[in-house]
């Protein structure tokens, strides 16, 4: 055995499982042809690759500098080879770098070394690289890279927090590795503030996990509609999932003064639950519960819950609040159960996974005709379908139904006046979908979401002004929320001028979904507008690779700008770069 220091580099492929059990052969396929580029590269800057089990591969450089310039060539590449495929396709990798002591034996790695490159794997994005503090030392002031600081993070099997930057592949900088600020500790709101982490999944089936993630998501939900909590929405507080964490480090990340965490084992018909309140900036436990139920008692047992975190917060219910807990949203446990699976599948926002969470929750309403959440998600399906992954008016009107199916069985469910306001804008009906959302949000006080959706809509009447702080308060009960926040800002900026903080915003929510026609239609718009015309006609050929046969005639009726010299402006913007 021999001991020496090395950067090590080690890779996975996000989203594998799925991609395989879509179509493994041209899973494969990619898989095959991609590695080569990883092995190509990885040896052009003086690597070698130690194994490639499955999905990942290992390797070693004897130079930090060499191994980041690789990871970054090799994201760059896959990014370029990734536009070509169709959506459902695109194969992601995520890359960690370390730089660490090392065993070898007969050619391979062992050691912490290893290990942490492993975990900074696991923390990166699809198509990013993490790397750690010992490699940011080894390449400062050597290469032209923004990195941006993730605090210190605890993963699993090492001893000790590692300091996490991330490398921002997509930013230009004027001077070698520039680092962004930490994120400031978020200030406290002035009422009981808490963020309710994903539940862990105890059970020996990891394909009940979709019910681990339901029971937190419905948790999220009710005490998102008391007056007087603030709470973190759920993608803020997945980010945590499957992460050992400091609840401290949490509470400074969301801005919250309590964390809710527990787990979850489902065995047949009976249903086990820990769970915990935590003052998180003493440590100290305000309660703690284990339940021992049979699966029927599931919404009983949540209304209990719930109303037990608001007694140790010491909130006070209005009388509509209280009512609100004995109503369950439905009485099927099979179409609770498809309503679920639909759920993770819609999160997801592809072409392949959307059309079966809609299958799903047309299972749901089947089952029960009078399950409004169902019917409201159902119109969420429709309503992607229409707009995110193809140009359908016919499923928007269909979205539109479903919303208000959805309002007419349940008048107090916020997720139906957030989809029936967001469904009438894009049918020009700006007095109802502002109703609508200002409803929604009366229901629900802490509905990022709908803050969002607000916003946009004052983008699309002419009154960005006013856009900016909505989305702002839903990037506030939402820190680590959704892409379309950055979307929602970039397309006030663009309305107002503002091209820089236009193009920096959609940028942003462009690396988390790179074949969204509504951002590159807006980023094309931007560039355009900018005057920069070789970015705007790259991002209209991304457009015609993203919606094969897209149309701009089909698009201006799409649009729901109610001003039609603004509906002009960005047609004349997108006309510009190229498109037809």
């Amino acid at each position: 055995m021999e001991r020496r220091l090395a950067a090590i580099f080690s890779t996975d492929v996000a989203g594998y499982s799925r991609l395989m059990g879509d179509d493994e052969e041209a899973t494969i396929h990619t898989l095959k042809s991609y590695r080569e580029v990883l092995t190509t590269l990885i040896e052009q800057h003086h690597g070698r690759v130690v194994d490639s089990p499955g999905d990942n591969m290992l390797a070693e450089f004897a130079s930090a500098v060499d191994a980041v310039k690789s990871a970054v060539a090799i994201q760059h590449e896959l990014k370029t080879r990734n536009a070509e495929l169709e959506a459902h396709r695109q194969m992601a990798f995520r890359i960690g770098l370390n730089v660490g002591d090392v065993i070898t034996d007969e050619g391979r790695l062992y050691g912490d070394g290893v290990n942490i490159a492993a975990r900074l794997e696991g923390l990166a994005d699809p198509g990013g690289i993490c790397i750690s503090e010992a490699v940011h030392m080894q390449i400062e002031n050597k290469l032209d890279l923004a990195f941006f600081y993730q605090g210190e993070q605890t993963v699993k099997n090492i001893s000790k927090p590692i300091r996490v930057y991330k490398v921002e592949l997509d930013v230009e900088t004027a001077a070698p590795s520039s680092v962004k600020e930490p994120p400031t500790e978020l200030p406290l709101p002035d009422k009981p503030s808490i963020a309710v982490l994903p539940f862990t999944n105890m059970s020996n089936d990891p394909e009940q996990e979709y019910f681990s993630d339901g029971m937190t998501d419905d948790i999220i939900t009710d005490l998102s509609k008391i007056s007087e909590l603030f709470v973190i929405a759920r993608n803020s507080t997945f980010t945590y999932k499957g992460q050992a964490v400091d609840v401290g480090d949490v509470s400074k990340r969301l801005g919250v003064h309590y964390i809710l965490e527990g787990s979850v084992r489902k065995a047949g018909n009976r249903i086990r639950i820990n769970v915990q309140l935590i003052d998180a900036r003493t440590g100290g436990h305000l309660w703690a519960e284990r339940y021992d139920r049979e699966l029927e008692d599931i919404f009983s047992l949540q209304d209990e819950m719930t109303q037990k975190i608001v007694f140790a917060l010491k909130v006070t219910l209005t009388p509509e609040e209280q009512a609100r807990f004995r109503q369950a949203p439905t009485t099927n446990l099979d179409a609770y159960d498809a309503y679920l699976r639909g759920m993770e599948l819609l999160y997801q926002v592809t072409q392949e996974t959307n059309p079966q969470a809609r299958s799903l929750f047309e299972q749901a309403t089947a089952l029960d005709p009078q399950y409004a959440a169902a019917y409201a998600r159902l119109g969420y399906a429709y309503f992607l379908e229409g707009i995110a992954l193809q140009q359908d008016p016919q499923l928007v009107r269909r979205a539109l139904e479903m919303s208000q199916k959805a309002v007419s069985l349940d008048d107090a469910l916020p997720m139906a006046h957030e989809a029936l306001g967001v469904f009438s804008l894009f049918q020009k009906q700006y007095a109802r979908a502002s109703t609508e959302l200002e409803h929604a949000l009366t229901v629900d006080p802490n509905y990022a979401d709908a803050y969002g959706w607000l916003g946009n809509l004052r983008n699309f009447v002419g009154q960005p002004e006013e856009a900016i702080p909505l989305v702002e308060q839903a990037v506030r009960l939402n820190p680590h929320g959704p892409s379309f926040y950055d979307f929602f800002l970039g397309h006030a900026y663009r309305l107002l001028g503002r091209y820089d903080e236009a193009i920096e915003k959609l940028q942003k929510a462009l690396a988390i979904y790179p074949t969204n026609p509504g951002i590159l239609l807006q980023l094309t718009a931007t560039y355009s507008e900018a005057a920069k015309p070789v970015e705007a006609q790259t991002q209209a050929t991304l457009i015609r690779r993203s919606i094969p046969g897209f149309s701009l005639a089909l698009h201006e009726q799409m649009i729901p700008y109610q001003d039609p010299a603004e509906v002009e402006r960005y047609i004349t913007a997108l006309r510009k770069a190229g498109l037809e």
